[in-house]
C-alpha cells in the first residue's frame, strides 16, 4: 500500500510539472469568479419570493446544477485529454525501465499511477465545486451541504473513463486510441444507449435489436445516467434512487482495472 501512496503522489507531481494541475486550478478560478459576478450583477436573488424556505432551496439547487453541469463537463472533457498520456509516458523506454528497476511490483506500479490520475481530477474538481458552493450558500443563506457529494459522482465518473484510458494506454503505448474511445463511451454510447432503452423502447419491435441494446447497457458504465439523474437527486438530498447505473458502472470500472493490471504483469519491455 505504501508502494501504491508514493506513485500516487509522485504522479501528482509529475501533474504539477507538466502544468497540468495548474491549468485546471487556473480554469477553476475563472469559473468562480464568474459565477460570483453573474450572481451578483444579475440580482437573480430577486426573482424568489422571500420566506418561502423549500422553494427557495429547490431553486438555488437547481441553479447550481445549472452552472456546475456544463463546468464539470468541460472539465471531464479537459481531464480525458490531459491524463491519456500517463500511462504511454509511464510505458516509454527509459522510463519503465527505470521503474521496473525499482523495489514496487507492476501491480502497485499500475495501481499507483491510476490512483494519481484520478486524484488530480479530485482535487480540481473539489476546489471547483466547493468554490461555486460557498458563493451560492452565502448569497442565498442556503447550505445545501448534499450538493458537495458531486465532487464523488464527478471523480467516479472521470475514474471510470480513465480506466479505459489506461487499458488501451498498455495495450497500443499510446493515448489516442484510449482517449477516442472513453471520449465516444461518455459524450455518444452512453447517452445513446439510455435514449434507446427508456425513451424509445416502445418504438422497437424488433426483439434481435432489443436484445442487443439491453446486453451493451448493462455491460458498458452509464456515465450518462450517473451524470444527470444520480447526479442531481445526490445533489438535492434525495439519495441514490436507482443503484443499478452505479453498482454496473462500478462493476466495470473493477474489471477493465484488472484486465489492465492482468495484462501489465505479462508485458514485456
Amino acid at each position: 500500500m505504501k508502494n501504491i501512496w508514493t506513485v500516487t503522489w509522485y504522479s501528482l507531481r509529475e501533474a504539477l510539472a507538466r502544468k497540468v494541475f495548474i491549468f485546471f486550478f487556473v480554469i477553476s478560478i475563472l469559473t468562480i469568479v464568474f459565477v460570483a459576478l453573474i450572481l451578483n450583477l444579475t440580482g437573480i436573488e430577486k426573482v424568489f419570493a422571500p420566506g418561502v424556505q423549500p422553494d427557495l432551496f429547490n431553486a438555488v439547487n437547481t441553479l447550481e446544477m445549472m452552472f456546475i453541469s456544463p463546468i464539470t463537463l468541460i472539465c471531464l472533457l479537459l481531464s480525458i485529454f490531459s491524463s491519456a498520456s500517463f500511462i504511454p509516458i509511464m510505458l516509454e523506454k527509459g522510463n519503465i525501465d527505470l521503474l521496473l528497476s525499482k523495489p514496487i511490483s507492476r501491480e502497485q506500479l499500475l495501481l499507483g499511477k491510476f490512483f494519481g490520475g484520478i486524484l488530480v481530477v479530485l482535487l480540481n474538481i473539489a476546489f471547483l465545486i466547493i468554490g461555486v458552493w460557498l458563493i451560492f450558500s452565502f448569497k442565498f443563506s442556503i447550505w445545501n451541504f448534499e450538493f458537495l457529494i458531486t465532487i464523488f459522482t464527478i471523480t467516479f465518473i472521470f475514474s471510470i473513463l480513465y480506466s479505459i484510458i489506461v487499458f488501451f494506454g498498455i495495450i497500443t503505448k499510446s493515448s489516442t486510441l484510449g482517449m477516442m474511445i472513453a471520449y465516444l463511451l461518455f459524450l455518444i454510447v452512453s447517452p445513446a444507449l439510455y435514449t434507446a432503452k427508456y425513451k424509445f423502447a416502445l418504438f422497437i419491435q424488433n426483439n434481435i435489436i432489443k436484445g442487443v441494446i439491453d446486453f451493451a447497457y448493462y455491460i458498458l458504465p452509464k456515465t450518462s445516467e450517473l451524470m444527470g439523474k444520480t447526479n442531481y437527486d445526490l445533489a438535492s438530498g434525495h439519495g441514490i434512487t436507482n443503484y443499478q447505473p452505479v453498482l454496473t458502472s462500478l462493476l466495470f470500472l473493477v474489471l477493465t482495472l484488472g484486465i489492465s493490471v492482468a495484462i501489465f504483469r505479462k508485458k514485456d519491455f
